[in-house]
């Protein structure tokens, strides 16, 4: 089979496609045949040597989703047949033509769905409902903050809240981003181009109003995420491309009874991974199938291009998911 092996640590130029052995599927596990997949910030850490894979997975290869059909068996899997249309989020290895994953970790495809449509799903969505729904219990009428609402995930949190009957704010170093995110139901959209996010939220609706935030960003955003969260607020840190480390008002903390989480869905058990693909495939397919949520493709790559891929998610120019494909 053909994969994206990084040939060392680097830039972009380290990534080649290679001939690899096909995968045998063991027991209770699926042979996927990866029609696409998608590129997520982890995949650019790991091909920079800087994000150490889980016990078990492949550092050459990155990929940690795809959308495919089953091309295989494995003793005892009988939730699925050859040809089904499956997708679903994996500890890495989704760079390739084939991969194996248990036969409970994969999720249907949405009807009518495209493999570009469905490779921009897993990890996004996954990702997304996980820390907003089964983390933070985000609750109709709430207000939620999402950092980064451009972002894949970032995209895929603001369909989501918004169909649990929230409201959204929503925050991007972009205008033009955010001009796009309010087509998609953006409540409230602040520019954090000069810092002042803070301010601008405050003057908006209010300060001490946010109820939930999901931190895509991390870093110096830990202080304003503090103090514009209500009392008893809840605060979820997915994403570090600010950087890991921040100043903790611990006072804060205290006064406003809040709570904090930090998530990875990359290095969780098997168990843990199952469970969050079946509680997703009975809540979101069925949004998926009514139109409800849609994915949202800022442009698709053949896997021949995946430098060109690394380079336009370095540049931090997207809205929304970078998919690729085999051909």
């Amino acid at each position: 089979m053909r994969a994206i092996i990084i040939t060392r640590p680097g830039g972009p130029e380290v990534l080649e496609v290679q001939e690899r052995p096909t995968p045998e599927p063991g027991v209770g596990q699926i042979r996927v045949r990866v029609h696409t997949s998608a590129l997520n910030r982890a995949d650019l850490m790991q091909r920079e040597g800087n994000y150490p894979v889980p016990p078990g997975v492949s550092a050459e290869i990155a990929g940690m989703e795809y959308a495919g059909e089953v091309d295989a068996l494995g003793p005892s899997a009988s939730l699925w047949k050859v040809g089904d249309r499956v997708m679903g989020i994996i500890g890495g290895a989704g760079h390739a033509e084939f991969l194996c994953v248990h036969e409970r970790e994969a999720i249907p495809v949405p009807r009518g769905l495209s493999w570009e449509e469905a490779g921009a799903i897993p990890e996004a969505f996954l990702t997304a409902y996980d820390a907003l729904f089964r983390q933070l219990d985000l609750r109709m009428g709430e207000t939620v903050l999402i950092h980064a609402v451009a972002s894949g995930v970032g995209t895929a949190g603001l369909q989501l809240a918004r169909a649990g009957g929230a409201r959204v704010v929503g925050t991007s170093r972009s205008a033009a981003k955010l001009v796009r995110a309010k087509e998609l139901g953006l409540d409230v959209a602040v520019d954090a181009s000069n810092g002042n996010w803070v301010e601008t939220i405050s003057a908006k609706i209010g300060g001490e109003q946010v109820h939930v935030i999901m931190d895509l960003v991390g870093g110096a955003y830990l202080d304003g995420n503090l103090r514009v969260l209500a009392h008893r607020g809840r605060l979820i840190i997915v994403g570090l491309t600010a950087g890991s480390r921040a100043e903790l008002d611990m006072g804060m903390v205290l006064r406003k009874r809040l709570e904090m989480i930090g998530t990875v869905l990359r290095a969780r058990s098997l168990e843990e991974k199952i469970a969050l693909a079946r509680d997703a495939s009975a809540h979101l397919i069925p949004l998926f199938d009514a139109g409800k949520l849609r994915p949202v493709i800022d442009r698709v790559f053949p896997f021949s291009e995946i430098r060109a891929a690394h380079e336009l998610m370095h540049s931090n120019d997207t809205f929304g998911k970078i998919v690729l494909r085999w051909e």
